[in-house]
């Protein structure tokens, strides 16, 4: 799946990864419904981090479409609670 991050690019994840990142997506959803900023703060920093480490990034000039987009590392929790689907980022 090609994942986008907000100001930073594209990056190529093995569907085998999706069981970490929806367990990380679904603490970070909590963590907004709570209102938890300090751990909204370190989840985000967790996910985006996890698709960093597990991911394959692609080249700047590439024009693959993005399947997931995920926020910048500095998103507020106002700004992601907008890109939020039923199931968090990561559809489930």
């Amino acid at each position: 799946m090609i994942v986008r991050i907000m100001g930073e690019g594209q990056v190529k994840v093995a569907d085998s990864h999706f069981s970490e990142l929806n367990k990380l997506d679904d603490e970070l959803l909590a963590e907004m419904e709570s209102g938890d900023e300090e751990g909204f703060r370190r989840t985000l920093g967790a996910l985006l981090d996890a698709v960093r480490r597990l991911g394959e990034p692609l080249p700047d000039d590439a024009l693959e479409p993005s399947e997931l987009i995920l926020p910048a590392q500095d998103a507020s929790l106002d700004e992601v609670k907008e890109m939020l689907s039923d199931d968090g980022l990561i559809p489930g």
